[in-house]
């Protein structure tokens, strides 16, 4: 009977401690599973430092493991027995970041894909010539900040980059023209800021995909590259420069626009010989020097807005043209139709 006893003893130690070291395995697991690589952490931990060990990296700190850190996100594809690499790292709306992006440090994050800082208007300086050792970056979005200097014209060795968008900046001086040399860059947005100089002639001009480009609020002179015309753009704004001339050879049936906005330039072409894109959905070309009159295409628009051109006859009925009011067409002296006044008989 004791020695049954010690028996059954024995085995409900023996099944605590089996149970004790699978759940140690389990947690190590666990946390092997959520721990970066050294060298992204030593990195992390260098961008923390170089900004002042911030109160936004409160959680970047041993008692967690770094995969479960604010703003950084990890190589999910990795084994749950090794060492994940930071793939992306997002700074989003907070003032106590305040310096120049430590760009040496972010550099040292070999695997980084995305770069992310938007609204964090204590981020200044130049972006870093050290973000051009990151060959792996394919986005990059860096918005309301106290960012400065030119648009960096290393950005363009980044191969695998597809998406930039630098709004609403400090950033000053011309596009590069290398820009358009980056060879899968479908997305750009340099809005908001006080570029100046023209429109580089082959931008977005090598992507295989539909293209996207703001270059909105700016200072930009001259015209639309006449290579435009070959980019499908499903997403064009212009607006708010000091552009112009000819912009025509933006429309056409089979174009992949769908948003067109050119509003607040000097444009001047005849909108009577254009036709519309099949998908065009908005269309912004107020503030310029537009003559014509409207093609009836515009029935099917969700958004128009035409005012203040050299517009002439009668504004189109039907389709959508009832939710459109005067505000869309007024100061075109030749306009006339519902909802401006009667045309003259």
């Amino acid at each position: 009977m004791r020695a049954s006893s010690l028996g059954r003893c024995a085995n409900v130690a023996l099944a605590v401690l089996l149970t004790t070291i699978a759940a140690a395995a389990a947690a190590a697991a666990a946390r092997t599973k959520n721990e970066c690589h050294a060298g992204d952490k030593a990195a992390l931990l260098a961008i923390k430092a170089g900004f002042g060990n911030a109160s936004y990296f409160q959680s970047w700190t041993s008692d967690y493991p770094c995969c479960e850190w604010i703003s950084v996100f990890c190589d999910l594809s990795a084994s749950p027995y090794t060492l994940r690499r930071v793939v992306a790292v997002s700074f989003l709306r907070d003032a106590s970041l305040v310096g120049p992006l430590p760009g040496a440090s972010v550099a040292r994050l070999t695997a980084l894909q995305q770069l992310i800082l938007i609204h964090v208007p204590g981020v200044n300086g130049t972006l870093p010539r050290d973000l051009a050792r990151l060959s792996n970056l394919n986005f990059i979005d860096v918005s309301y900040t106290g960012i400065s200097g030119p648009v960096p014209w290393f950005l363009s060795r980044l191969t695998k980059l597809t998406y930039l968008r630098l709004s609403f900046n400090s950033l000053t001086g011309p596009i590069p023209a290398s820009l358009a040399d980056v060879p899968n860059l479908s997305f750009l947005d340099l809005g908001g800021n006080r570029l100046t100089g023209t429109i580089p002639p082959l931008l977005l001009s090598r992507t295989n995909d539909t293209a996207y480009l703001s270059l909105s609020h700016n200072n930009l002179t001259g015209g639309v590259p006449s290579d435009f015309a070959a980019v499908r753009f499903s997403s064009l704004d212009l607006s708010h420069n000091a552009l112009a001339g000819e912009a025509s050879l933006l429309f056409g049936l089979n174009k992949s626009l769908e948003k067109l906005d050119l509003s607040r330039n000097a444009f001047s072409f005849n909108l009577s010989a254009v036709t519309l894109p099949s998908q065009l959905g908005m269309l912004d070309i107020s503030h310029n020097d537009i003559y014509g009159v409207l093609p009836s295409q515009v029935a099917k628009l969700q958004y128009l807005n035409v005012s203040y051109n050299r517009l002439s006859g009668r504004v189109p009925i039907g389709g959508n043209m009832d939710r459109f009011d005067q505000y869309c067409f007024q100061h075109n002296k030749g306009l006339c139709g519902t909802p401006l006044p009667p045309c003259k008989q």
